[in-house]
């Protein structure tokens, strides 16, 4: 079986392509979450790598839970706790591998990102748009619930207003709306979203890792943190920020008026 994932590296930035286009690249009923766990896992542990851009290949970004590979759910005799836990051991391992991930991550959507695809960007730190992407949160169209956790990752991204509106009209809205709205930080022409994608990746990888890894985990805790409990966060992260080589060669360059050089 070929896999779902196709893993490039260029120096520090690692990309993530999705490329199963008989499925138009569905996250469910393959090896897609598998492939993504481990790959998370493989940069997480690899100090080196200091961004990530995910997209997909062909026209599609990603098609989200694959429809065909859900009726057997309703087609057979599956009890319900079953189905809870393959939720759970299946779809739901996604967020929690690419959420937490301590490394910044680019979503480069270079077509529609439907459902549980929508919702993958989501799980990004940064979206990006081509002008052919499109974005829906379209569970309620047939029937289901965000299972992956979009109703906790949407409103987050957009606002609860309109995370709404998305969840309960399962409607799709253009690059232009995801603009307008904050789903996404930057439109391009298809031909130039995973450029732009790198580049921005570039800007962000010249950056010392470790800063990177500690100031999106701060990130991250200041969405359920008081503030008080995130500058604690904060002042721990800054004492072993001031320790690392990154920071002394970066207090040094700017004395000696010269770009730093990063290990």
């Amino acid at each position: 079986m070929a896999d779902f994932l196709r893993v490039e590296r260029n120096g520090s930035i690692v990309t993530l392509t999705m490329d199963e286009p008989e499925t138009r690249n569905a996250l469910t009923g393959n090896q897609a979450v598998d492939e993504f766990v481990a790959a998370a896992a493989r940069i997480a542990a690899d100090e080196s790598v200091r961004a990530v851009v995910i997209t997909g290949a062909g026209p599609v970004f990603s098609s989200g839970g694959n429809v065909k590979d859900m009726r057997r759910y309703a087609e057979e005799a599956i009890p319900p706790e079953q189905i809870r836990e393959e939720y759970r051991r299946g779809i739901q391992r996604l967020p929690l591998a690419i959420y937490h991930l301590d490394v910044p991550t680019i979503a480069a959507v270079n077509g529609p990102a439907i459902g549980a695809g929508c919702d993958l960007a989501c799980m990004c730190d940064i979206r990006l748009a081509s002008t052919a992407a499109t974005f829906a949160e379209s569970f309620v169209k047939i029937g289901i619930i965000p299972g992956d956790g979009g109703a906790w990752l949407l409103p987050r991204v957009v606002g609860a207003s309109k995370a709404a509106e998305m969840a309960f009209t399962g409607e799709a809205i253009d690059a232009e709306q995801a603009l307008g709205c904050g789903l996404v930080s930057a439109v391009t022409p298809p031909e130039q979203l995973l450029p732009a994608a790198h580049a921005l990746a570039q800007k962000i990888a010249a950056n010392p890792g470790p800063a990177l890894r500690m100031t999106k985990k701060l990130l991250r805790e200041g969405q359920r943190l008081s503030l008080e409990s995130l500058l604690e966060l904060s002042a721990s992260f800054q004492a072993l920020a001031h320790k690392t080589p990154e920071h002394e060669e970066a207090v040094r360059a700017f004395i000696e008026k010269r770009k730093p050089r990063f290990e």
